[in-house]
């Protein structure tokens, strides 16, 4: 394979400050179409709010999407991987952890996210399907 995630992953992704709403973060997900947002501060990544985060923290616990704010509900334990590594570490940590994205981080600073999608259209097909059973497991 050989790639580094700097050739793979999207730049500038969409993030959110931390301080935002909720419903100003389901927006701009919506919009950009993406599942998972990276949480900032400033340009330095403090985790990172999914579209199920916002179901099970904050619909199904009836709070109130204006009121809330994304850090109370982005999950803060956050899988990364820099820049220079290669797609071979990234395949083993989205297994590892079973994720599908990870944040891309030089230095503390969020520089992009690479997804599974990613991933896939560089290795070889039975290194996709394999990512994708084992981020599946139960």
């Amino acid at each position: 394979m050989g790639k580094s995630i700097r050739e793979l992953m999207s730049s500038n992704p969409c993030a959110i400050e931390a301080d935002k709403p909720v419903a100003y973060a389901a927006k701009m997900m919506k919009q950009e179409d993406v599942g998972l947002a990276p949480v900032v501060e400033g340009d330095r990544l403090i985790g990172t709010l999914t579209d199920r985060d916002i179901v099970v923290r904050v619909v199904a616990e009836g709070k109130d999407p204006e009121e809330v704010a994304v850090r109370e509900v982005a999950s803060t334990d956050v899988v990364t991987v820099d820049p220079q590594q290669d797609l071979a570490d990234a395949l083993q940590l989205m297994a590892s952890k079973q994720v599908r994205r990870l944040p891309v981080v030089e230095d503390g600073r969020l520089v992009g996210v690479v997804a599974q999608a990613d991933v896939a259209r560089e290795a070889d097909e039975q290194q996709t399907g394999q990512l994708v059973e084992d981020i599946s497991q139960p």
